[in-house]
């Protein structure tokens, strides 16, 4: 079996996954979809996905019962019953042994974890061969891109480094828990991100990038192992955003073109310069919001205005 065959069987079965996890799903019902024998189906999605259909379906149902906790003042006992638990023990040993605390316990003090994310098995490996990174002929994902100024306060940084040179290597490197864990930060300012540090947080023989979210300068919740967490000035910054698209298969492009529109921005035409005391944020992008960027900038003063504020 080609492994171009193997990658659409199993984006069959996580596409049915993702559209009936709020149901009663059998591993039949998954197997199913892949067009293969149960048992070839379920050995080829654990060996592409590195989780067994039955670990998935889990993995991403406690994740929401997670989000419910720590948005919705519900009983546990209550989430518990929402998400296919029986009882309260059963979901309480499940919880734990997803992300290592009780329920009641991330209810009452909602520290970050690592929520689980269904990466597309096709997103992969259309990243890993450089697939969907021209331009079609057709033009499905719009050109246009705005720019918003944005202005932030004085804040932390909670960040990992890392020294790969793109997406894949930075986690094949660290790891892509990385997502799930900072976007589970209720009080970060925007989703996770990834690109470089600002300047003063670069260490020695390193690359200076880093995945990372913004959070209030108040944040004190205990700080993920291997993560490091800083102060940062305030700052502005001025936001790439693309237009929403309707192909998920299209995010590279999306990213494209809104990285094509950083590079070709007139910084100075406006009166800014590019800063280095701010991280620059790669958000990715989702078919519903388009790719989005974020690059730290401060005002050119220009030698007549140096002037009167000197004077």
């Amino acid at each position: 079996m080609e492994l171009a065959d193997k990658i659409k069987a199993v984006s069959r079965m996580q596409e049915y996954i993702n559209n009936h996890i709020d149901e009663e799903i059998t591993i039949d019902d998954v197997t199913k979809t892949a067009g293969y024998s149960k048992y070839y189906a379920m050995r080829i999605f654990k060996e592409l996905t590195g989780r067994s259909i039955y670990e998935t379906i889990r993995a991403l149902r406690l994740t929401k019962a997670a989000k419910t906790l720590q948005s919705v003042d519900e009983k546990v006992i209550d989430v518990a019953m929402s998400y296919g638990y029986e009882s309260h023990d059963g979901f309480t040993r499940a919880f734990f042994h997803q992300f290592g605390l009780t329920p009641q316990k991330y209810h009452e003090e909602v520290p970050p974890i690592k929520w689980f994310i269904h990466y597309p098995i096709e997103d992969y490996y259309m990243l890993k061969e450089g697939m969907g990174m021209e331009p079609k002929p057709n033009e499905r994902v719009s050109r246009t891109v705005t720019v918003t100024v944005v202005e932030r306060p004085a804040r932390k940084l909670i960040f990992l480094r890392h020294n790969g040179n793109d997406y894949l290597s930075a986690c094949e490197e660290v790891g892509c828990d990385w997502e799930g864990l900072l976007n589970s930060i209720p009080e970060k300012f925007d989703t996770a991100a990834l690109g470089r540090l600002p300047k003063f947080l670069i260490k020695p023989n390193t690359n200076g990038q880093a995945f990372f979210v913004e959070v209030p300068l108040d944040y004190c919740k205990p700080i993920p192992e291997g993560y490091e967490i800083a102060e940062l000035p305030p700052c502005t910054y001025l936001y790439f955003n693309g237009m929403p698209y309707e192909d998920p298969s299209d995010f590279p492009y999306a990213i494209k073109i809104v990285n094509e529109a950083v590079a070709n921005y007139p910084f100075r035409q406006f009166g800014w310069e590019i800063s280095d005391d701010a991280p620059f944020l790669g958000m990715g992008a989702e078919p519903k919001t388009g790719a989005r960027a974020a690059v730290p900038v401060k005002r050119i003063i220009k030698a007549a205005e140096a002037f009167v504020s000197v004077g």
